[in-house]
């Protein structure tokens, strides 16, 4: 069974067969980590899928920027594999140094290429973050370097937006998100993206594909194969996720941690930056 549309559950505890998630982003000062511990706080599963782009080596390498919350997600995870959570690692475009290390296990979290999930319903999923399909990436990676820079700002005015935002006491709205969308090239290349993904999916013999890397959740069929992307934490807050009765739905949570003054005061450093 499947839910296309996007939930936003209570804040409350709930276990799944399977979570995924991508496109974290730690170490950049789009990252929303806070949301994200919070959604880890509450939400439990058998599997967690970590879809690449978890942590970002492209800023780490041009400046350190790491929070105490972004510590906070790693050690939510860590804590997640320890006490019997399967967690398997795909590396993306951002963390590709990764790559290097496929196979191997690092606290017990499995570090992968792509990985294989199998539904309820005896469907076969193909997981890949979706890079390695992406134009631009494979063959003019300097231009994706500079639209990453391009992107950097736009999630800065994403902050400050937000920020003020989060002062009036309003949820989390995505600024940013707002604006790639309107663009027509963007859309252009979301379609395109997803049609690669799902042809390639079927060509391998699979009945779907769970991907991330474009930061659009997603889930619809294409040409009768089944079309998951679980979001982003720096613009939909959003996860997929699979219920214990076989059901595939996307979950944005809105909801932030509660933070201390100190901590709202390095967020307001960080905005500067």
């Amino acid at each position: 069974m499947i839910s296309y549309e996007l939930s936003t559950p209570e804040q409350r505890h709930e276990r799944y067969r399977s979570i995924w998630i991508s496109d974290v982003h730690l170490g950049t000062p789009g990252c929303k980590a806070d949301y994200l511990v919070d959604f880890l706080k509450f939400n439990e599963s058998d599997t967690l899928y970590l879809v690449g782009d978890i942590i970002d080596g492209w800023q780490l390498k041009r400046g350190w920027y790491w929070r105490q919350s972004h510590n906070d997600v790693v050690q939510k995870i860590l804590r997640k594999s320890r006490k019997g959570t399967k967690v398997i690692y795909i590396a993306g475009n951002h963390d590709e140094a990764l790559r290097s290390f496929t196979g191997m296990t690092f606290g017990e979290i499995e570090i992968v290429n792509e990985a294989t999930h199998v539904l309820m319903d005896g469907r076969k999923i193909w997981i890949t973050h979706g890079d390695l399909f992406d134009g631009i990436i494979k063959h003019a990676k300097w231009l994706a370097y500079l639209g990453d820079s391009l992107y950097t700002f736009i999630l800065k005015l994403n902050n400050t937006f937000n920020h003020l935002r989060h002062k009036f006491g309003m949820s989390y709205w995505s600024l940013s998100q707002y604006l790639k969308h309107r663009v027509k090239n963007a859309v252009s290349f979301i379609t395109e993206f997803e049609t690669v993904l799902t042809d390639e999916a079927k060509r391998r013999g699979f009945d779907g594909v769970l991907c991330g890397h474009i930061h659009k959740a997603e889930i619809r069929e294409i040409n009768g194969i089944l079309y998951c992307n679980d979001g982003d934490w720096v613009e939909s807050l959003s996860a997929i996720v699979e219920t214990n009765s076989g059901e595939l739905k996307i979950v944005h949570w809105p909801y932030r941690s509660k933070v201390d003054k100190k901590q709202e005061q390095e967020e307001e450093e960080g905005l500067a930056i």
